[in-house]
């Protein structure tokens, strides 16, 4: 009987150790993640600091270490790199990081009114991308450029779309008549094709 009650006491003994050192882990893992954490928002801190003394792509190099260490994104965070995008001049990138800050806080954000006017100005950045772009795209199709049309040396008509067709529409019937820029075969020789892109290109039957 003696014997059996000091087996058990030594088993509750183990139980009772184990579990002080299960807690203990716990508490250190714990302990270890409040200072992992602690030291990525001294990062996004310092982000900030270069931020708003016009150090854009350093802040944005403390930027990426904090949103590539955390695990899950602070929403102050979004709102921050919304607007060093924007001083970076990255504007898709400033309006996709600010709309999902004004998605995560509404307007009871802290930041709220600061998103809201940098976001206009990037979606601003965002059409005058766009209208740069296509002003190159311009550019390209310019007297000083010839698009190289590959090994045949031919391309689709983009007039009647190679059907040698070309069709008006009427108010009562549609007129049908023969394509006067493209062979019989719907198709242009590169040099027509860079003529006609230009404007320089005239009909067959004038």
């Amino acid at each position: 009987m003696k014997k059996s009650f000091l087996v058990f006491g030594f088993c509750v003994l183990i139980v009772s150790v184990f579990a002080q050192d299960r807690e203990q882990a716990e508490q250190f893992r714990l302990q270890a993640e409040q200072r992992k954490r602690a030291a990525i928002m001294q990062v996004l801190d310092s982000a900030v600091r270069f931020m708003e003394n016009g150090e854009y792509a350093k802040a944005d190099t403390k930027l990426v270490y904090v949103l590539n260490n955390v695990k899950s994104v602070p929403s102050d965070l979004t709102f921050y790199f919304g607007k060093n995008s924007f001083y970076l001049e990255k504007y898709k990138q400033s309006v996709d990081w600010l709309n999902k800050y004004i998605q995560l806080k509404g307007t009871s954000g802290q930041f709220y009114e600061e998103a809201i006017g940098i976001l206009r100005k990037a979606e601003d950045g965002v059409l005058k991308a766009r209208a740069q772009e296509a002003a190159k795209a311009e550019q390209v199709l310019s007297n000083a450029y010839d698009i190289d049309c590959g090994p045949s040396g031919k391309v689709v008509c983009p007039v009647c779309k190679g059907t040698t067709v070309v069709i008006k529409k009427g108010y009562i019937n549609d007129q049908y008549q023969t394509c006067q820029y493209c062979d019989k075969h719907g198709n242009l020789t590169c040099e027509e094709y860079n003529a006609l892109i230009r404007g320089e290109l005239k009909p067959k039957n004038q």
